[in-house]
């Protein structure tokens, strides 16, 4: 039977251009499909969110041949984390990546940015064929083939075959309802505001978390005085911080930080972002795949949604490789089953205890706050802990791509 590609990929994101270029690094034809025009994803707009990295999702990206497009100013690094909570300052919990060769827990960089090189990389990748603007409409799965019925324009319906569908169109993704599949939601009732800051100190490549009884305050280093920065709090007070001015957003910054890094001033806009997790009950249908948010959309605070999102692409890959050397067909019921325990076991151990922080760092209740502080003093003086939760920041270990990628 006739196909037009192995893979038909629904989203254009970082997760969905990562899969398609490592598909076609490991000798596979894919097609992905988005709703927007070629030059907004060409050029992606600045939206405040900076993405943090570990360092096997560095190695990844260097394999897709993305991390060599960043440009200098765009990747920060960081080489030590402190966490604090509520006034409790002299009790700080630090992580370094103490014993490995690079001195540096993780790099941050620019979720446009990451945009633009994937994109950039995307289109030069023979057997990769990318459709923009096209709303996908119909997703038909059949024993043998997969057909997607898309629309470049009002009217103007097209449609494609593949062996296999992959939805990579967010958190809320339309493709995994029409697929069947549910996702528990959770909305924490909080919203994140983001934005990059400019400040007197240096902050020498220090990463902050410090959890506030009222709201969340993160400071990420970026390159030069410049900081990333993201104020968390309810609904109601984040939409009275988004109405500040200018200078006195920055002041309570300011105050919030204890002026560690002295006067801060805003670079840019404010951006906020709602926040709500998602965890899809199933990671696969008949021929068919969840990658990236798709299939777990992560709480910010631990900062791994996006080197989840790199997980579920290198095992997708991974287990297509192997199918395909075995001489299986890639999107049998036996080859996706293989993904769904491979990526289940990556995501459910950090899906479900990021929720868990997060649950425990919004509230204000006394229970609550003991919690923190026991929690913070026994990382603090239990080296194993300390070590694995390093581990965890740094993805030291993890993942790889097969074939033609590496």
């Amino acid at each position: 039977m006739q196909q037009d590609c192995d893979a038909l990929i629904a989203g254009a994101g970082p997760a969905g251009l990562a899969l398609a270029i490592a598909l076609a690094d490991a000798g596979f034809t894919s097609t992905v499909l988005d709703a927007q025009p070629r030059e907004t994803l060409a050029a992606p707009a600045e939206d405040g969110r900076d993405i943090a990295l570990t360092h096997s999702s560095v190695a990844t990206l260097r394999a897709l041949g993305l991390w060599q497009r960043l440009l200098p100013e765009e990747i920060g690094c960081i080489r030590e984390a402190r966490v604090f909570d509520g006034d409790r300052q002299a009790s700080a919990l630090n992580f370094s990546p103490r014993g490995h060769r690079t001195g540096i827990l993780g790099w941050i960089v620019p979720n446009h940015a990451l945009r633009r090189v994937s994109f950039a990389a995307a289109v030069e990748r023979p057997g990769l064929r990318l459709i923009d603007r096209a709303q996908v409409i119909r997703i038909g799965t059949e024993p043998h083939r997969v057909q997607v019925d898309f629309e470049t324009a009002p009217g103007m319906q097209q449609q494609l075959h593949g062996r296999l569908f992959v939805a990579a169109d967010s958190r809320f993704s339309w493709s995994r309802k029409q697929l069947g599949i549910a996702a528990d939601m959770h909305d924490f009732g909080r919203v994140m505001i983001v934005c990059r800051m400019q400040h007197e100190r240096p902050h020498d490549d220090v990463a902050y978390e410090c959890f506030g009884y009222e709201r969340t305050l993160a400071v990420l280093p970026a390159v030069g005085n410049v900081s990333s920065v993201v104020v968390t709090a309810d609904a109601p007070a984040a939409q009275q911080l988004l109405a500040l001015p200018e200078s006195e957003f920055a002041t309570l910054v300011e105050r919030q930080f204890r002026r560690r890094l002295g006067p801060m001033r805003l670079l840019g806009p404010r951006f906020p972002y709602p926040l709500v997790a998602a965890y899809a009950r199933r990671f696969v249908a008949e021929r068919s795949a969840l990658v990236g948010d798709a299939a777990v959309g992560m709480h910010p605070v631990t900062a791994h949604g996006y080197n989840l999102g790199l997980q579920s692409v290198a095992s997708l890959v991974h287990a297509l490789c192997a199918a395909r050397a075995a001489g299986q067909d890639i999107g049998s019921a036996e080859v996706l089953a293989g993904y769904e325990r491979a990526h289940r076991r990556d995501a459910a151990p950090i899906y479900h205890g990021t929720n868990a922080v997060a649950r425990l760092y919004a509230s204000t209740g006394a229970p609550q706050r003991l919690a923190r502080q026991l929690l913070l003093r026994g990382a603090q003086y239990l080296p194993p802990l300390k070590a694995a939760i390093t581990a965890r920041l740094t993805g030291r270990g993890g993942l790889q791509l097969p074939g033609a990628a590496l």
